[in-house]
């Protein structure tokens, strides 16, 4: 029966080949378009749920009004990070300092790899809620260690465990390797965070950062933060809108009026 069915429609399919061609072409690429609607729908619903808690992940901005012209950026002073946790710390479960994405050299039996990452406070890992395969989310307690993604793991030591070894840093300081965490999907923020290293040793290889006479007039890292689960964000972010004002010099006030907010990262 079925293969008089396909005999049947075969013949009609051969006597009008130029029409069965267009609807068959059209047909195909309607699917093929929808597909890729539905794929491309599914990954923007996507973004950024890797993180368990992606609705309470912030990023603090800073915004500046010039004269009646307000700017926004994401640079922040080092000492945000601190007052944030000192004066609303039951507003905020992590409040996190970062560098700005950089390009590091990791050093394994003299062979040098580049890879791309952050220095983060070490609770980074816990907001961020890193898949680990090995090691812990712990892992930046010391200075000297260092988070890798799955892929750079592999790239560096092969099939080796690579779990407290140890590479040697931009030429200069040992670093041991203490976690190995899931590749971070494409369709999130945090993406290229191929590697984690600790705010703490950013600190170190910056001294300056702590040796300023206005730390609240330099903005050279990134605030992250995560919402405490009992607070509402609006609210939080209109509680933190004066804190840089309140601690820059009175010069800096005449020029322009600073204000703090928290956006979704």
């Amino acid at each position: 029966m079925l293969k008089n069915y396909f005999r049947v429609a075969w013949r009609n399919l051969s006597k009008n080949k130029a029409f069965s061609a267009i609807n068959i072409g059209g047909l195909t690429i309607g699917m093929a378009v929808a597909m890729l609607i539905g794929l491309w729908v599914n990954d923007e619903f996507a973004f950024n749920k890797y993180h368990n808690n992606y609705d309470r992940i912030v990023q603090v901005m800073q915004h500046a009004n010039y004269n009646g012209s307000i700017g926004t950026q994401t640079a922040n002073p080092a000492v945000l990070g601190p007052a944030l946790k000192e004066k609303y710390g039951s507003d905020f479960k992590y409040v996190i300092q970062s560098s700005w994405p950089t390009s590091f050299q990791l050093t394994h039996d003299r062979n040098p790899f580049r890879v791309q990452g952050l220095y983060m406070d070490k609770e980074a890992p816990e907001m961020l809620t890193l898949k680990m395969i090995a090691g812990s989310r712990d892992g930046l307690n010391d200075p000297y260690s260092i988070l890798l993604s799955e892929s750079v793991a592999k790239s560096i030591f092969g099939n080796e465990n690579p779990i407290n070894k140890v590479v040697k840093l931009n030429r200069k300081d040992d670093v041991k390797v203490t976690g190995v965490y899931d590749d971070i999907p494409a369709n999130c923020s945090f993406a290229d965070l191929k590697g984690l290293l600790s705010w703490d040793l950013w600190v170190i290889h910056n001294p300056w950062s702590k040796a300023m006479e206005e730390p609240w007039g330099s903005n050279f890292c990134q605030t992250f933060a995560q919402v405490a689960d009992n607070a509402d964000i609006d609210k939080v972010s209109a509680k933190i809108a004066n804190l840089k004002m309140d601690n820059i010099g009175e010069e800096e006030k005449k020029i322009r009026v600073e204000s703090v907010s928290a956006s979704h990262e």
